[in-house]
């Protein structure tokens, strides 16, 4: 969407000033802008493909690099904000930052660095499905021992790794230029290769990626019955004497509640619930599709409960190459209330990145490049690696730290953070 005021051109256009655009925050009345263009969302969000979460998170605020960030086809888009407009900021706010993040993007988008290299996806989709069939191999051929077990699960969790990397290619519409097919992918490939729901991953994910370390706003970091995080949250629950566990001891029963449990029992739980609260049938199917093929390949060689335990014990193993990927990213970073700054500053101090190699790309689906994931959501991952310098030089211009790590150093500072953030928590709880 440009400058345009989606009015006539004799029409009066309706000017606002940010006073009174910040007022409108509640779920009964939402406002926010898009490139100085004031829209009211209040109906509009809870028909919103992402969700109404994600587009409520920014009432009252400025949007306009969220929107551009998350959209691909933003003519298309724009039809959707023509009834919903109501007029003009009357006093744009100048930022440098934005505007020289907003020229990086034009020149990312000149030099092609959005453009797909289709054999990327398809090498990659076709070592899932090799790792899926040495798997069943391995079992049908040598018998159910336990070499052939660990061995073929070790393919499953490969498998099921390297898919979760792959869905969210989909996931972000980085992978075709069109959105259904990006959407038929994402359903296949994380419903009938993955046995989750789509749209549970959507409007969870992307509320954490235009809100990244944000209570309240990023489900990844918003989970106060087992985890405090950052400095703020543990400091305020410690004063109000809050929380039933012993947060300072969190970065140790980290290891028995945190990577071992998340993907076998929360995100199955947690799944389940999306999918029968908001009746996603059609996610439903392709899960369905998931268990019934799951069955065909190893129930032969296992039987119903045999296959269960061997899917029970893949997400096990799973969920700690999961978690230990999707979180040093994040954690060791500033958590706090909404900052509201600009897209470069919020993003790259919720996020840092870890050093590139061949094996790190692999094990990580390029989310050690989470720092221009997150400024390029719908990039293609391969070309990361390209934009790099570019997003180094514009920090470097404004002072903007850009933190890059070992993949040892980052592990290692989940666990750090989340001791700091338990003693702060103790320190609280019974000093103050």
């Amino acid at each position: 969407m440009g400058q345009e005021s989606h009015l006539n051109a004799d029409s009066v256009v309706q000017e606002y000033d940010w006073d009174e655009i910040r007022k409108h925050t509640t779920k009964e009345d939402k406002w926010l802008v898009i490139n100085d263009n004031v829209y009211n969302i209040t109906t509009w969000s809870k028909r919103h493909p992402g969700g109404a979460k994600i587009i409520s998170h920014f009432a009252g605020q400025d949007a306009t690099e969220a929107w551009t960030a998350m959209h691909n086809n933003k003519e298309y888009v724009s039809k959707f904000l023509k009834p919903i407009h109501l007029g003009r900021v009357k006093d744009t706010i100048q930022d440098e930052v934005k505007e020289d993040f907003s020229k990086l993007r034009q020149t990312v988008e000149d030099l092609g660095y959005f453009k797909v290299n289709p054999l990327f996806y398809i090498a990659h989709l076709a070592h899932i499905i090799i790792c899926d069939m040495l798997a069943c191999f391995t079992l049908s051929y040598f018998g159910v021992g336990w070499p052939s077990y660990l061995l073929a699960a070790v393919f499953l969790t490969t498998a099921q790794a390297q898919a979760g990397w792959s869905q969210h290619d989909y996931g972000h519409l980085s992978v075709f230029n069109s959105g259904k097919l990006n959407h038929l992918m994402h359903y296949f490939v994380i419903g009938h290769l993955k046995g989750t729901s789509s749209h549970w991953w959507n409007f969870r994910h992307f509320q954490h990626h235009v809100k990244p370390n944000v209570y309240l706003k990023d489900p990844d970091i918003t989970i106060p019955k087992l985890f405090l995080l950052g400095d703020n949250m543990p400091q305020w629950w410690g004063s109000k004497r809050k929380g039933i566990m012993p947060y300072n001891w969190q970065h140790r029963y980290f290891f028995i509640f945190g990577p071992p449990l998340l993907l076998p029992t929360y995100f199955h739980a947690e799944n389940l619930y999306f999918v029968f609260k908001r009746r996603d049938w059609v996610g439903l199917m392709w899960m369905f599709s998931f268990f019934v093929r799951f069955y065909y390949m190893f129930g032969p060689s296992l039987g119903l409960w045999g296959a269960f335990k061997l899917y029970m014990f893949v997400r096990f193993i799973e969920s700690h190459w999961f978690v230990w990927v999707t979180q040093m990213n994040h954690i060791p970073m500033d958590i706090g209330k909404d900052p509201g700054s600009n897209w470069l500053t919020h993003q790259l101090a919720a996020t840092c990145n870890v050093e590139s190699s061949m094996f790190n790309d692999w094990f990580t689906g390029h989310l050690n490049f989470q720092i221009e994931h997150h400024l390029f959501p719908t990039m293609p991952r391969h070309n990361y690696h390209k934009v790099t310098p570019l997003v180094k030089s514009l920090c470097k211009k404004h002072n903007v730290e850009y933190q890059c790590k070992t993949l040892q150093s980052a592990w290692w500072d989940i666990v750090k953070s989340l001791k700091k953030s338990g003693e702060i928590w103790y320190d609280a709880y019974y000093n103050q």
